[in-house]
């Protein structure tokens, strides 16, 4: 029976039929291996053409050229090799109904000359790029020649391999780089007036178009208004959309607002969590009415509800949900199942891009099976045999864990101390700005309820607890404390960035921050001092400030608190605390040379970690049939634990998550998945 779902029609493109209006667009997970796109790549596609997506867009931009270096890890187009791996990723995916393209670009200035090659970074001028900072070369017209000759040759190998098309970015990269006016300082034929600073992108099309034939479709994902002052206009957006529409050489627009060049600039065209849902769709949708071309966009559309507005409010015909799919990349077939509510939600936390600019690969928040789809499953297969399994905490770790036994089949019961589930994910929660993560835990909470998970809250487990279920298995995901003893003298005079961020102590007037963990409780708790007025000062031993909480995630917190009395100290190390009247005085010494200066606060608030909960796990160790102990081959080969060594008719005993060390929530949650699914 046909659906009547807007988000599963079909949807004509040209000669191409795509099955529905769901797709991810054009990002670079930053999995290549030597610039080519093999195995992981390819699963990490294929995953969601299985699970029913209508197009995957590889590459957030594929390099058509040597002095273009890739940033991190992107593909090499310009490499012959390239034909045969991205040929093994399209037939795959073409065997599930997928349609396949991948975005090709020129980085131009959005580069820097000490990659690669080191060959000189360039673009229409002399102007650098703040967010990779390298001084360009102003092109020559011969440079210009060679990279018009580059796009057709790349564009041609992806023909070769099989894709439906190419998709061009021209937002940041050298095709906007000559398509704006805040950045072209060319003269004529490429410089100045619309015309000229489009003649760049019109022979790269007609080039493209030439090389390739009219049965490969050609897209240009572009920035319709940077909405900076001397920048692309609204009105010169459509102006463009026209332009590409009446060369005949392009299939479709893919939309951007704004500006990447800055980390503030881009976390406005990708919003983060705390922003607004959709806040260009509108815009989007003007392209798509004034223009009449078919029209795609992704910016934050992180839910079901929002994507099947944007396709039945006529606003686009193909939606992006990109960062939704690594959260979920089985979206489109809970769709079709009636199983909306089962779709694990994209939560906005963005480790996912800031983990690609912090030259990592990308990484789901809290779906560790994405980008490992080669050896961690999205689905869960049950177990041969059936267990009891204890887990002691209900933290991000707890339920992750209790989630994939669960699934497994196994009879699962959870203690937790605290009157809710969520653990630090609670706490970060308090934040209003990333109330969204607590969609981590509702979630999970969900998926064991339907499973029949059964939950000891207001319960601290002790060990006759646990031993009293008789289980098969016992997993400790106790968490940790802040850790705040790290001072010579006067530990017991500061308060932790955690009491601050739960309210259970009120910010001071005059407040110091000590950071030594760089991660968001230090910011956290910043802000929630700094928004009552107090005068605030962020300092850290090293040599930047909070360091895990990345660019992107930066901008928001940032915005917060930088209209406010709030500075920032790098370098410096907090040694000891003493009380001097009613207030603190705080001796303050430096890493890099011997130093003692006085400073006088009236609060003093460190941040450093957590310290492991883990007297349960140690008072049940020698009572656990493997003593505790991990066989890390079997972990990470992705096959079961047989250590043994303890009582014959003891249980199997781990810990998971903060019980070990400090980390994050990813390493909670892929501690649990990758030990728990083969339990």
């Amino acid at each position: 029976m046909a659906s009547n779902d807007p988000l599963l029609q079909p949807y004509q493109l040209k000669h191409l039929t795509l099955k529905n209006r769901i797709m991810t667009t054009s990002h670079e997970p930053a999995y290549p291996e030597n610039g080519m796109p093999k195995d992981r790549y390819r699963a990490y596609h294929v995953e969601r053409a299985k699970a029913g997506i209508a197009m995957t867009m590889t590459a957030g931009s594929a390099a058509v050229s040597k002095d273009s270096p890739p940033v991190f890890n992107n593909i090499l187009a310009y490499k012959d090799e390239v034909v045969g791996w991205m040929k093994k990723l399209t037939d795959e995916c073409h065997d599930h109904g997928c349609a396949v393209m991948i975005q090709l670009t020129h980085l131009g200035r959005r580069t820097h000359w000490n990659k690669g090659d080191w060959l000189p970074a360039l673009t229409t001028s002399h102007q650098r790029e703040p967010a990779h900072r390298a001084f360009p070369k102003k092109m020559e017209d011969w440079d210009i020649a060679r990279i018009i000759r580059d796009y057709a040759d790349a564009a041609e190998r992806m023909a070769a391999a099989g894709l439906d098309g190419v998709e061009l970015e021209c937002y940041g990269h050298l095709m906007d780089q000559f398509m704006s006016p805040l950045t072209n300082e060319l003269d004529a034929p490429y410089g100045g007036s619309l015309e000229n600073r489009a003649r760049f992108a019109m022979e790269v099309t007609a080039a493209i178009r030439e090389r390739t034939g009219d049965k490969f479709l050609i897209g240009v994902r572009y920035t319709a208004d940077e909405t900076a002052k001397g920048g692309i206009t609204e009105d010169e957006g459509v102006a463009i959309g026209k332009m590409l529409r009446d060369s005949g050489n392009v299939d479709f627009l893919n939309i951007i607002r704004g500006q990447i060049h800055t980390d503030p600039a881009m976390t406005d065209v990708i919003p983060v969590q705390g922003m607004k849902s959709a806040p260009h769709l509108d815009f989007a949708g003007r392209i798509r009415a004034e223009v009449g071309m078919p029209t795609f966009h992704a910016a934050r559309i992180p839910d079901v509800a929002t994507a099947r507005h944007a396709v039945a409010s006529g606003k686009l015909d193909m939606v992006g949900m990109t960062r939704a799919h690594m959260a979920d990349p089985h979206v489109v077939r809970k769709i079709i199942e009636g199983r909306e509510d089962d779709i694990r939600p994209c939560v906005g936390a963005t480790y996912c891009l800031d983990r690609i600019y912090q030259a990592g690969d990308a990484l789901c928040m809290h779906n560790a099976a994405t980008g490992r789809e080669l050896t961690m499953p999205h689905d869960i297969a049950p177990a041969e045999t059936r267990k009891k399994v204890v887990i002691v905490g209900a933290g991000p770790a707890g339920l992750e864990a209790a989630r994939v036994a669960a699934e497994r089949g196994h009879a699962v019961t959870v203690f937790e101390a605290a009157s809710q589930p969520g653990g630090q994910v609670r706490l970060t929660a308090q934040s209003p700005r990333r109330k969204e993560m607590i969609g981590i835990i509702d979630w999970r909470m969900a998926q064991c309820a339907a499973r029949n998970v059964e939950f000891r809250f207001d319960t601290w487990a002790e060990a006759d607890d646990v031993t009293a279920l008789n289980p098969d298995v016992v997993i400790v995901a106790t968490g940790g404390l802040p850790h705040t003893e790290v001072l010579e003298t006067g530990n017991d005079l500061v308060v932790s960035s955690w009491d601050l961020i739960s309210g259970d102590v009120k910010p001071g007037s005059n407040v110091l921050v000590y950071d030594d963990a760089g991660d968001h409780a230090g910011l956290q708790a910043a802000e929630v001092a700094a928004k009552t007025g107090a005068k605030v000062e962020i300092m850290t031993p090293d040599r930047s400030f909070a360091p895990d909480v990345m660019a992107m995630n930066l901008v928001p917190y940032m915005r917060t608190m930088q209209d406010k009395d709030v500075t920032f100290t790098v370098t410096y190390r907090l040694t000891s605390v003493a009380k001097d009247g009613n207030l603190l005085k705080a001796v303050i010494g430096s890493d890099y040379m011997p130093l003692a200066k006085e400073r006088h606060y009236d609060q003093i608030v460190i941040n450093h970690g957590t310290l492991p909960l883990d007297e349960l796990y140690f008072e049940l160790k020698s009572l656990s049939s493997n003593l505790g102990e991990v066989d890390y081959e079997a972990l990470i080969a992705g096959s079961p634990q047989k250590v043994s060594g303890g009582p014959a008719e003891g249980f199997q005993l781990f810990r998971i998550g903060d019980a070990v060390a400090a980390r994050n929530t990813h390493a909670a949650i892929y501690d649990a998945l990758r030990l728990v699914k083969d339990i």
